[in-house]
């Protein structure tokens, strides 16, 4: 399984939704994740850019895209930003796996 960061911005009809009607949305949302063999690892409501985070487990890229396409195409997003994670152990293996076909520095 890789890791997946999503970043989304809501709506301002999806922020006053959620205002007048307070809820988790790890329960609406952890189904869909579930039925493309995702798991939601964690989720954070943030400042800046971004609204909310979740860190995901899927077992391909093609069921980690499907996600936040089934999520942007509800309407409740202005944007969703997917970024594949490297655990540090695959981090490191790549850095070996580099050492091993690095290029040479120009003289």
């Amino acid at each position: 399984m890789s890791y997946y960061m999503y970043q989304a911005s809501y709506t301002d009809s999806a922020w006053a939704a959620k205002v007048s009607n307070p809820q988790n949305r790890l329960d609406t949302v952890r189904p869909a994740v579930e039925n493309l063999g995702g798991k939601i690892e964690t989720a954070f409501y943030c400042f800046g850019e971004y609204d909310i985070i979740f860190i995901c487990t899927f077992p391909d890229n093609i069921s980690a895209r499907a996600i936040s396409m089934a999520a942007f195409s509800g309407g409740n997003l202005t944007a969703v930003k997917v970024t594949p994670l490297l655990t540090i152990e695959e981090a490191i293996t790549g850095m070996e796996m580099a050492s091993k076909g690095s290029f040479p520095h120009p003289s």
